[in-house]
């Protein structure tokens, strides 16, 4: 199969281009570099440099490339920024969906599996959070995931354009012989800010509030690694070239760790001392986040293989190689 990966130079993107060459697939990636790495991309991969709002650019690699299906990455991400910056989220995570989906339809592709957000169910209260919990974003960025969702919802009725929308929870780890790996810059996850200590490249760790309701005190969160994540869009292609039917799934590991146990199992791994200490709570962040993956069973027949453990130490074998992120060494 011909797959087009927008934002394929980007950190979960790069991930599925490597999946996807080793299951003989052949990848072409059209990533603007604005935040991802062309160093993460293997050189079997066709690399296209430009951005989805540009139609002219999308149309020419649709000309050159006589692509069967799309795994669309390209989104801006961090929920803080898009408060601050909501038209920036609209104009290339929804204005650009508009652009592919249109160019997918001038070029009759018919299939595209879609990096989706648990962003787009807002607050929660029950758990695990399963498909049918009201959606309600609180950030532009959820918004934006949520329109996403709702233009290839009608760009399948009108058009015949069939999707997976796959919304996934907390993303960690990296490629387990750490050639490839988590690079934000800034970076604002709390796994690979934690292994920032080791590295002397913070002092300590500051754990935001210690009176949630939890367990110890601190927020629980649903992590997956990101090779399993890679596993589940290849799923769901199959799922598309087989049921030709459109599908919105969560992907997590329908388990939770605190803050405080991803701490100590890094001191684990690391055996290195990583000091914390207690900040203040951030405003909005709920007490306990966890997926219902039942439905990602049923009809992908996926299931995560790695654990918390496996995250953590794929994550610190990639930052011990990349002290200092990709194209520093």
């Amino acid at each position: 199969m011909n797959i087009l990966v927008l934002g394929g130079a980007g950190y979960i993107g790069s991930h599925f281009v490597k999946a996807a060459l080793l299951e003989k697939h052949q990848v072409i990636v059209v990533d603007n570099l604005q935040t991802g790495h062309k160093e993460s991309l293997p050189k079997e991969a066709v690399f296209c440099q430009g951005d989805i709002k540009n139609k002219a650019f999308l149309t020419s690699v649709f000309q050159k490339h006589a692509i069967d299906a799309c795994v669309h990455f390209a989104a801006n991400s961090l929920v803080g920024e898009s408060v601050e910056q909501p038209l920036k989220y609209f104009e290339n995570n929804v204005y650009g969906t508009m652009v592919l989906l249109d160019v997918m339809n001038q070029f009759h592709v018919k299939q595209i599996v879609f990096s989706s957000s648990a962003a787009v169910y807002g607050s929660h209260q029950v758990m695990p959070i399963t498909e049918d919990y009201p959606t309600n974003p609180t950030s532009p960025y959820g918004e934006s995931k949520l329109m996403m969702e709702k233009m290839m919802k009608w760009a399948d009725i009108a058009y015949g354009i069939k999707y997976v929308s796959l919304r996934y929870f907390n993303v960690a780890g990296a490629w387990e012989d750490g050639s490839i790996g988590e690079d934000h810059r800034p970076e604002t996850h709390l796994i690979p800010i934690v292994l920032q200590v080791p590295l002397k490249k913070r002092p300590h760790v500051t754990i935001f509030g210690s009176d949630y309701q939890t367990k110890d005190g601190t927020c629980i969160r649903d992590y997956i690694h990101v090779v399993d994540l890679a596993s589940a869009h290849l799923k769901a292609l199959a799922y598309l070239e087989k049921q030709h039917m459109s599908l919105t799934v969560n992907l997590g590991s329908q388990s939770g760790y605190s803050n405080l146990e991803i701490l100590e199992a890094a001191r684990n791994i690391t055996n290195l001392e990583i000091p914390s200490m207690i900040g203040q709570r951030r405003p909005g962040d709920p007490d306990k986040l966890i997926a219902s993956n039942t439905l990602a069973k049923e009809l992908l027949d996926w299931t995560p293989q790695l654990d918390i453990f496996d995250i953590i130490q794929s994550a610190w074998r990639f930052h011990k190689a990349h002290p200092k992120g990709y194209g520093v060494e």
